[in-house]
């Protein structure tokens, strides 16, 4: 099962961890990791790509996991357009989490 976390200061979303794979089809076929790592991907390339904002991302293939963590200050147009982001990753898993319970959790802590 792939657990995605989002972590919260407050009303801040400050980042998330995606760990597991799904398991629902065998590697190359599985339709909730496709999705879950696309997700991801594209999050991640319009905070660090897009906005430049260098926000810190780890990977661990070891245990199939992914994290990334805003920087502190961003400045008013950046913060809301993060928050826009990570809402919206956020609302997507969740949906997929609706669809695939077998396969996807969400939290926030």
């Amino acid at each position: 099962m792939t657990t995605v976390t989002f972590c919260s200061e407050g009303s801040r979303i400050v980042g998330f961890e995606v760990k597991g794979h799904s398991g629902y089809a065998p590697q190359g076929e599985d339709i909730v990791c496709a999705a879950v790592t696309s997700a991801v991907r594209l999050t991640e390339c319009a905070i660090n790509d897009v906005l430049g904002l260098e926000a810190a991302v780890k990977v661990r293939e070891k245990d199939a996991s992914i994290t990334l963590k805003l920087p502190s200050s961003l400045g008013q147009t950046n913060e809301s357009t993060c928050q826009a982001l990570l809402t919206a990753l956020m609302v997507h898993f969740v949906q997929l989490a609706e669809e695939y319970p077998d396969y996807i959790s969400v939290l926030e802590v």
